[in-house]
């Protein structure tokens, strides 16, 4: 039987657990210690959104569009929230278990089902507009251009469907390694070409008209003599800049700055990750597997500072806020640091663990935890 995607970095403190069962991480989570609080999150509503992400931790990320953030539960309950006063508008619960992240563009939602499927659904009501099948489970949310919603299973393949009716219009297909984390890679899809980042290493650029590659490049080369050693995954979701730069994290590999058209290396850092890595201004931000928070100067690779006073603590991608990067961990606790120097300037609890990425729309930072319960947070304090 081929082992796939057993290791599941929202379930461990550490990547490298998982595979006997007995593998200590490489650090233990580091305690807390006081601070100086120069920033308080102060909550302004909280809901729990049904029993949260089950006891596989499914990553389903709510989405934000316009004054609205639509949540769901792994058993299918899905909730549109007003984002000023927590005030749910509807509710509905579909008949299949959700397993992605959502996405919430254009009066629709888009999610994808343990069982391989992917719905459409009006933001107005959550009535399903059009419901279609990939090839096995989805775990990453589906990204829309234009005319498609790109779609990657834990497979490895990558299907695209038309975004109004959910016909397929072409699959693209990679191999995948025996073993690889628990997630799949998040496309980056723009009108003309999607970029999707794969288990066995590579990264490969999609033409958006039929589905063949542009070109096609390893991130990180497996080495040492188990496989666990040898895991390469790419889990995080490429990241963009409108002037065409790609910067793309690796698990065991490196962290590149690319050109877009041509996979040109334009710079590289050593830095093994499965996060998505979030750019403000000319920093380039990223969590690292050892969950030390890096900032890099994103036109040079330079470091600019780095902390590990959050180590082995199983941190999330980060989200930004008023001047600082806010970060949930393992034990429910959200921890703020100050963008420039890295220095740790806030913290509140929660409750239970977080393993999706906060969110922010400028005003308010929104976190759910594993048991589904989700807050908004007005930041006081900021810059």
């Amino acid at each position: 039987m081929k082992l796939v995607q057993l290791l599941a970095p929202a379930l461990l403190l550490s990547l490298l657990a998982g595979c006997s069962g007995n593998v200590e991480p490489e650090y233990p989570p580091k305690p807390l210690t006081d601070i100086d609080r120069q920033a308080d999150l102060q909550m302004q509503w909280d809901q729990s959104i049904g029993d949260g992400l089950g006891i596989a931790r499914y990553p389903i990320t709510p989405a934000i569009d316009q004054d609205r953030l639509f949540a769901a539960d792994q058993s299918g309950l899905l909730r549109a929230i007003d984002t000023a006063t927590g005030e749910t508008q509807w509710q509905v619960t579909l008949d299949t278990p959700v397993s992605s992240g959502l996405t919430a563009i254009a009066d629709r939602i888009y999610l994808g089902t343990r069982n391989g499927e992917v719905l459409a659904l009006d933001q107005a009501d959550g009535s399903v507009v059009w419901r279609s099948r990939v090839s096995s489970e989805v775990l990453a949310a589906p990204q829309a251009n234009r005319d498609l919603l790109v779609v990657q299973s834990v497979d490895g393949a990558v299907t695209a469907l038309d975004r109004a009716t959910g016909k397929e219009q072409w699959v693209y297909t990679s191999n995948q390694p025996a073993l690889t984390l628990r997630g799949t890679g998040t496309p980056r899809v723009i009108n003309q070409v999607s970029f999707a980042g794969f288990a066995n290493g590579r990264l490969v650029t999609l033409d958006n008209r039929s589905g063949q590659p542009l070109w096609d490049m390893r991130v990180a080369v497996p080495k040492g003599r188990t496989e666990v050693d040898r895991l390469v995954d790419l889990d995080g979701q490429p990241l963009l800049t409108p002037d065409g730069r790609l910067y793309v994290t690796s698990y065991n590999g490196r962290l590149l700055a690319l050109q877009a058209t041509t996979g040109k290396i334009l710079w590289s850092h050593d830095a093994s990750s499965y996060l998505s890595p979030l750019l403000v201004g000319d920093f380039l931000f990223t969590v690292n597997a050892d969950s030390h928070v890096l900032a890099l100067d994103a036109n040079s690779g330079r470091v600019m500072w780095e902390s590990d006073a959050l180590e082995g603590r199983s941190l999330t991608s980060p989200a930004f806020i008023d001047g600082r990067l806010a970060v949930g961990d393992y034990a429910g606790y959200v921890h703020l640091l100050d963008a420039e120097s890295g220095k740790l300037v806030g913290r509140t609890e929660l409750g239970d663990g977080i393993s999706l990425t906060p969110l922010s729309d400028g005003k308010r930072l929104y976190v759910m935890d594993n048991e589904g319960d989700l807050a908004a947070y007005r930041l006081k304090g900021g810059q």
